[in-house]
């Protein structure tokens, strides 16, 4: 089981990750100029990037307990994430995979 405090921990272990407010009020993590992962605030999912709109179904089919998406990300890819059904190593591949694909490849190249 995650939690916002996982979430925090690994998502600020990559390059050039900070904190900062989003939308509503609720957390976000980002790498200049990107967000790559925030929390809803209406019901505490992670958001992140995959891949590809492919991935995102495969993720979706594969276990809904923890991945859905809603009408707002049809079409694009991103994936929510019920943080009580993952486990902390899933958590960060997870967030890992969305750091890579929207930080500045400046960052990538250092960290794999």
């Amino acid at each position: 089981m995650a939690t916002e405090d996982d979430v925090r921990r690994i998502a600020l272990g990559l390059p050039g990750a900070y904190e900062q407010a989003s939308y509503g009020g609720s957390p976000s993590w980002r790498t200049k100029p990107r967000m790559f992962a925030w929390i809803r605030d209406d019901d505490g999912a992670l958001v992140v990037w995959v891949g590809s709109v492919e991935e995102k179904e495969l993720l979706l089919g594969a276990d809904p307990a923890k991945f859905f998406t809603t009408d707002h990300y049809d079409g694009h890819p991103i994936v929510l994430v019920r943080l009580p059904a993952v486990d902390v190593d899933e958590l960060g591949e997870l967030i890992e995979e969305s750091w890579y694909l929207r930080a500045p490849r400046s960052l990538t190249r250092e960290h794999r």
